[in-house]
């Protein structure tokens, strides 16, 4: 069977987090597990690290690829990052549940379509860096 290697990769920079929201790695776990969800996406494994003395950095391994974040709590600051497979999984629908669950604005925001040719931009994403 063949598979399409056609992808969305999603980047998403946050600003005036919570020092609380980005420290705290259940809460970022769960929001993580819900924005897979939002997304249509399938958890096949996850690495989550506490820093010390502050920062978190979480990776879900998803059968379409992944979804991630690295937090700076001192700075206010996320990153997050999730690329999908496929034409079904939208990478935009899991960065948009996860900047309403951490709230901030959004600082940086880039979608790309992978994997038929060129990188290239996808200007047409619903999130559009709109805070």
């Amino acid at each position: 069977m063949a598979y399409s290697t056609y992808g969305r990769h999603v980047t998403m920079d946050l600003r005036e987090v919570a020092f609380e929201k980005l420290n705290d790695i259940q809460f970022l776990k769960g929001i993580m597990y819900e924005a897979a969800a939002q997304c249509g996406a399938t958890v096949v494994a996850e690495n989550f690290v506490q820093f010390s003395p502050q920062g978190v950095t979480g990776v879900l391994v998803l059968s379409e690829s992944h979804l991630s974040i690295h937090t700076y709590p001192e700075e206010g600051f996320a990153a997050i990052d999730c690329y999908t497979c496929g034409y079904t999984v939208d990478p935009a629908v899991a960065c948009e549940y996860m900047k309403a669950a951490l709230g901030g604005r959004v600082a940086g925001y880039r979608a790309l379509r992978r994997g038929s040719g060129a990188i290239e931009d996808l200007n047409t994403l619903h999130l559009a860096a709109a805070n």
